[in-house]
């Protein structure tokens, strides 16, 4: 099997990047599927990496087969109609023209993301090699502290560089990037080393993990650097292959990661596993980002999460239920039930944690911290406010609210930990390419 090679597209200057719907392999029934949602406004003037707009989805003509690109040809010679495999997917257009109108030739591209927080959870692969997860998730992009990543190619460099926020990354953070370049060189049928410049503006500690928005950032600028043409899905499972949930923060606002299927080769599971968007009745949802702890984690995720799957008995059961609470979710968010999103996103994150302490030996993050965090949000809902608590592999607190409440609710959780930070943040836009002038 080729290695897909879809259509990627930039728009010309002074236009606003679109972004297509998604075919899926597994989506909802035609009739229960809500009109799609106007655009949210923008994050808080006040915060950092604020937006006045986002991109709103519209669906694009299917290509016809003499432009089909060889992803499209693939497919339908091997999944056509195949549970999790698209048989035609559109192109996606993606932000500003790059650096040159000829990418992959000695050139530059450069791209901004953002992070993403899971309402319902990612925990647990069935394949660690193609970061394949266990269960489907659904998360919501952020309008705050986005990562802007430059791939500029060096055909005369004998090794790739890597600089982190102006410093030269090291350790596992240069072998992850490293090894992905190596990934997208092979795709590309490329050889050329390349200088990845990346700046990210979450703050230490934030309780935001950067991963995501990183390597969303770095797949699209890296497939444009290469000539790699990506269309949605494709570059959605591009990044999944730097980090999991970064395959989620290739797109706006809400959306699904498909597990995907592992009873075939490798390449149809790879082609099986992505993210696209959810379409949604109106909300206006914020989160209120509570860190307690800005310290390093004692148990990494990664670790926390092979061994939950290897000894936690809950773990299974947690994974069945987390079907039921994704259908759950998607119809909640088709209706734009706000309160329901948060109950059913509460009881997701609280259920994870709880396969976490029956784990041999128990992994434990909440704090007490966390916990008088936890009942101030209990607090806020006796008061007759809807907020709703869900918390990642680590003790800080996201709390889903409505924007309207945005406020009361950080001041209740800055009281409830005093000295740590909060954060508020809107649904975000979509990974894009950006313009040499950096719009």
């Amino acid at each position: 099997m080729r290695s897909e090679q879809p259509t990627l597209h930039t728009e010309q200057p002074g236009t606003r990047a679109e972004q297509p719907s998604v075919l899926a392999g597994q989506p909802p029934a035609p009739s229960t599927e809500p009109a799609p949602r106007p655009a949210q406004p923008g994050g808080r003037a006040d915060q950092p990496g604020g937006r006045a707009d986002q991109p709103g989805a519209r669906p694009e003509q299917a290509t016809t087969p003499s432009a089909q690109s060889p992803l499209h040809a693939e497919q339908s010679a091997t999944g056509a109609g195949q549970v999790g495999v698209p048989s035609r997917v559109p192109p996606i257009c993606i932000g500003q023209p790059v650096t040159s109108s000829r990418p992959g030739l000695g050139h530059s591209a450069t791209a901004v993301a953002h992070p993403n927080i899971a309402l319902i959870k990612y925990w647990g692969k069935s394949d660690e090699r193609l970061f394949l997860p266990r269960t489907d998730s659904l998360s919501m992009t952020l309008d705050i502290f986005p990562t802007t990543t430059r791939v500029r190619l060096a055909p005369e460099a004998g090794q790739d560089t890597v600089t982190f926020n102006g410093r030269p990354a090291t350790g596992e953070a240069e072998r992850r990037i490293i090894a992905f370049l190596e990934l997208v060189r092979e795709r590309a049928g490329r050889a050329e080393r390349a200088d990845v410049d990346t700046e990210n503006t979450v703050p230490t500690g934030a309780g935001l993990a950067s991963s995501a928005s990183g390597f969303a950032a770095l797949a699209v600028a890296a497939a444009a650097a290469y000539g790699l043409e990506l269309d949605a899905a494709g570059l959605s499972r591009l990044a999944r292959r730097g980090s999991g949930s970064a395959s989620r923060s290739i797109f706006g606002d809400f959306a699904i990661w498909h597990a995907g299927r592992t009873d075939g080769t490798p390449e149809e599971a790879d082609l099986s596993s992505y993210a696209e968007p959810v379409q949604t009745a109106p909300l206006d949802p914020a989160l209120v980002i509570a860190v307690v702890n800005a310290g390093p984690k004692e148990v990494s995720s990664r670790t926390a999460m092979r061994r939950t799957m290897d000894t936690s008995p809950l773990f299974e059961p947690w994974a069945l239920s987390s079907k039921g609470d994704l259908a759950d979710m998607r119809a909640a968010l088709g209706r734009g039930d706000l309160p329901a999103v948060g109950e059913i996103a509460e009881r997701n994150a609280l259920g994870m944690h709880a396969t976490m302490l029956a784990a041999r030996p128990a992994v434990r993050y909440l704090s007490p911290a966390t916990l008088t965090v936890l009942d101030s949000v209990l607090a806020l809902r006796r008061d007759g406010v809807p907020a709703y608590a869900t918390m990642d592999a680590g003790p800080n607190v996201k709390v889903l609210c409505r924007r309207a409440d945005a406020d009361r609710v950080a001041e209740t959780v800055r009281a409830a930990a005093p000295g740590g930070a909060v954060h508020i943040a809107g649904p975000g836009p979509g990974a894009r390419l950006l313009a040499e002038d950096g719009r």
